[in-house]
C-alpha cells in the first residue's frame, strides 16, 4: 500500500541516501538515452523513437524534481507529483500530434535503426526499473518515478515490435501505431499519478500543538 505519512513508515523511507543515489543514476541514464534517441529518431524518421526520446527527457526532468523534493514534507512531494503527472499528460498529447503528422505524411522509418536503438533503450530502462523496484509502492512522488520507468520498458518492447512490423510490411503504420500506444500509456500514467497526489494533498498537515495519537 502507498505510504502517506511524513514519518518513517517503511524501510524505503529509512534509506533516503540510497534512494537519492539511485535517482542520480537513473537521471543520468535517461539524459544520455534522450540524446541518443532524439538523434536516431530524427535520422530514422521514426515517430516511435522520437516519442521515446521525449519520454526519456521528461523522465530525466522528473527525476530531477524528485531529487529536489526528497526529504521535504508530504504536501511538497505531492505537489511535485502533480507537476510530473501534468508533464506526462502533455507528453502524451504531443505524441498524439506527432502520430497525426506522420500518418498524414506517410513516413516510412528505418527499421534497422529502430531495432538497434530500441534494444539499447530497453537495456537502459530495465536497469532503471531494477534500481527503482524497492520504491514502487511509496508516496505519489516515489510511485510516479516507478510508473515512468515501468511505462518506459513497455514502450521499448513496443518500439522493437514496431521495427519488426516496419520490416515486414514496408510501411510506417506499425511505427505510428506504437507511438499512439505510448501516448495512451503516458496519459493513463499521468491520470494515476495526479489522482494519488490529489489524495495526499487532502491529508491535513500536522500543526504545532496538535494532540499526538498514540
Amino acid at each position: 500500500m502507498p505510504c502517506y505519512s511524513d514519518d518513517t513508515c517503511s524501510s524505503r523511507a529509512a534509506a533516503p541516501g540510497r534512494y537519492r543515489a539511485i535517482l542520480w543514476i537513473v537521471l543520468t541514464i535517461n539524459a544520455a538515452m534522450f540524446l541518443v534517441e532524439i538523434v536516431a529518431g530524427l535520422a530514422a524518421g521514426s515517430a516511435a523513437l522520437q516519442a521515446d526520446a521525449l519520454d526519456f527527457f521528461a523522465d530525466a526532468a522528473n527525476y530531477g524534481i524528485s531529487l529536489f523534493v526528497l526529504g521535504l514534507g508530504l504536501h511538497w512531494r505531492a505537489r511535485a507529483a502533480l507537476v510530473k503527472g501534468a508533464s506526462m499528460g502533455l507528453f502524451g498529447l504531443w505524441v498524439v500530434g506527432n502520430v497525426i503528422w506522420h500518418a498524414l505524411t506517410g513516413t516510412v522509418p528505418s527499421w534497422g535503426a529502430m531495432g538497434a536503438v530500441g534494444i539499447a533503450a530497453l537495456i537502459a530502462n530495465m536497469a532503471c526499473l531494477g534500481l527503482l523496484y524497492a520504491w514502487r509502492d511509496g508516496d505519489a512522488n516515489m510511485r510516479s518515478v516507478w510508473i515512468c520507468s515501468r511505462n518506459d520498458v513497455v514502450a521499448n518492447l513496443a518500439v522493437l515490435a514496431a521495427a519488426l512490423g516496419v520490416f515486414g510490411t514496408g510501411t510506417g503504420w506499425p511505427d505510428i501505431t506504437v507511438a499512439g500506444i505510448m501516448a495512451v500509456l503516458a496519459i493513463q500514467g499521468a491520470e494515476t499519478i495526479i489522482r494519488q497526489a490529489r489524495r495526499e494533498l487532502r491529508i491535513p498537515v500536522p500543526q504545532v500543538g496538535d494532540p499526538v495519537l498514540r
